[in-house]
């Protein structure tokens, strides 16, 4: 992995506070060639007057809006560009925030996009907004979902499959890995794999055979990921006492596994199958980004388009 240019989108709603802006600060700590991007969607219903009733004045007000945030933008640029990092802004009005976010994509073709998730009161736990569920569908450069930007990068995790039992390429797991090995070694940071296997209960095995010798089904099941898991890691930078198999289901299990190691980054991959189907690959997988108490990095297949793109 060689960042040589991150995307940053800016909340407008805070004028102050950006965690991914500060985690991205960090990153240009570790890759001091990199290039920075600071992008923000603005859009006032309000000033909003669709083509029926738009007026010069209201035209004007939209106008003054975005001055006010690429100044706000050129006052956020200046500590990365004290650390000599090359800084450009862009501010822009438009209703689909994901869909004006994704055309920058487009248009800057960034290694990194990093985005901030966001506290949902009255219970202040993070959820992903819609906005940041588009992009994971939707974006084809790798995406960090800032959550806790105030923790230094010590303990990052890729959350590997290696039988593929969500469809995924295996060429997918190996870019995580090189992905997070890369990273974790700029960072100094441990670097950790998981992978979780759950055998079906024992209320859903039906077959009278498996019936009678439960613990040897869920034995072999063991087995057969463990020599899968086993196989994959042999040759990475993790020796076995941080590489991990975690029985249980993913969206359980990986949370678990986060709080108990103080991980701050999850590495994870995502496949789109089609415009229709456009959602992760995996049942657990929503529910999984949305539980893991830290940082996600979400990444896609070498060959993923965006299956939203009017040619696909």
């Amino acid at each position: 992995m060689d960042l040589q240019h991150l995307l940053v989108v800016i909340d407008p709603t805070s004028e102050e506070d950006q965690p991914c802006l500060r985690r991205a600060a960090q990153l240009c700590d570790l890759y001091p060639e990199a290039d920075v991007t600071l992008f923000l969607v603005e859009y006032v219903p309000a000033l909003d007057g669709g083509w029926l009733f738009d007026t010069p004045g209201l035209e004007q007000a939209r106008a003054s809006l975005l001055e006010h945030h690429e100044s706000r933008l050129e006052k956020l640029a200046r500590p990365i560009r004290q650390k000599g990092n090359k800084v450009t802004t862009q501010a822009v009005w438009g209703k689909r925030r994901d869909r004006h976010i994704l055309r920058a994509i487009s248009e800057h073709d960034p290694d990194l996009v990093l985005k901030t998730t966001h506290h949902h009161n009255p219970i202040k736990k993070l959820f992903l907004t819609n906005t940041d569920w588009q992009l994971i569908r939707h974006c084809e450069a790798p995406l960090w979902l800032v959550k806790k930007a105030d923790d230094p990068l010590q303990h990052i995790c890729a959350s590997v499959d290696p039988l593929h039992d969500a469809d995924k390429p295996a060429a997918l797991d190996r870019k995580l890995i090189r992905f997070a090995e890369t990273l974790a070694l700029r960072a100094s940071a441990q670097l950790h794999i998981a992978h979780c296997y759950n055998p079906l209960p024992r209320t859903l095995v039906f077959d009278a055979s498996v019936i009678t010798d439960y613990d040897g089904y869920a034995g072999d099941v063991r087995d057969r990921h463990a020599k899968a898991f086993s196989e994959m890691t042999e040759n990475s930078a993790v020796d076995a006492e941080h590489s991990h198999l975690l029985q249980g289901y993913p969206e359980e299990a990986i949370p678990e596994f986060i709080e108990q190691h103080s991980i701050n980054l999850l590495v994870m991959g995502a496949v789109s199958r089609s415009r229709l189907d456009s959602a992760l690959i995996g049942h657990t997988a929503e529910r999984l980004l949305d539980e893991a108490g830290c940082d996600v990095l979400v990444i896609k297949p070498d060959d993923f388009v965006d299956p939203s793109k009017p040619d696909h």
